[in-house]
């Protein structure tokens, strides 16, 4: 048994080590590589995503967002979550209530349509959209509907 072990052994050391013969230059040019409409790169996107509801999600279920501000003189209000990749995870629509102490956001998303049949990569993505609200903020605190 040892001796086929060793045998074995030696078989694969020496069959390793071959080298392929080089092949001369020519003197055509190489072909250009194929222009990728969207490369993929190693570094890392440069703040979240800003996403629109699309309003046609399939299996629609509340988030939670992780921060919400106030912008454009409080009129509107910027929201940013964690995600999936779309088009296994789309907005689907944003809930603003309104009151005079408060006003309740609550995010929905699903899967777009034409991802029914698809297979999804488990990747976060920052996300990020931004509503209007009827009256500036001022003073009224923001609540995530998804919490209650």
């Amino acid at each position: 048994m040892t001796a086929t072990l060793v045998a074995g052994c030696l078989a694969l050391a020496t069959g390793c080590g071959t080298a392929q013969p080089v092949q001369q230059a020519s003197s055509v040019t190489p072909a250009k590589p194929p222009v990728v409409s969207n490369p993929v790169t190693s570094e890392p996107p440069k703040g979240p995503k800003h996403v629109k509801a699309t309003g046609n999600a399939i299996n629609v279920r509340k988030i939670r967002f992780e921060k919400a501000k106030a912008v454009s003189k409080g009129k509107k209000l910027q929201l940013t979550w964690w995600s999936g990749v779309e088009p296994c995870t789309v907005l689907d629509r944003v809930k603003v209530k309104e009151t005079g102490k408060k006003v309740t956001v609550t995010l929905y998303e699903g899967t777009a349509p034409k991802a029914k049949n698809m297979s999804c990569i488990m990747i976060a993505v920052e996300k990020t959209t931004t509503v209007k609200l009827k009256k500036a903020l001022g003073k009224r605190k923001i609540v995530d509907g998804a919490k209650t």
